[in-house]
């Protein structure tokens, strides 16, 4: 294959993949989800200091008696 031969299909190919409407809700779907995930550990790491500041004040109360 000559060297034109193979810039046209890497134009054709380049051509195809952004004129696929699918990759682009396959990256839209994985941006959602790494948002998602985002929320929940920052969710999750809130909910975890405030149980442990319930549990280190019920340890705290506990010794105490």
């Amino acid at each position: 294959m000559s060297d034109s031969g193979k810039m046209r299909k890497i134009k054709n190919t380049f051509a195809r993949f952004l004129s696929n409407k699918s990759g682009a809700t396959a990256i839209e779907y994985g941006l959602l989800a790494a948002i998602l995930a985002v929320g929940i550990i920052v969710g999750a790491t809130g909910i975890g200091s405030v149980a442990t500041d319930m549990w280190n004040g019920i340890s705290t109360d506990v010794g105490a008696t």
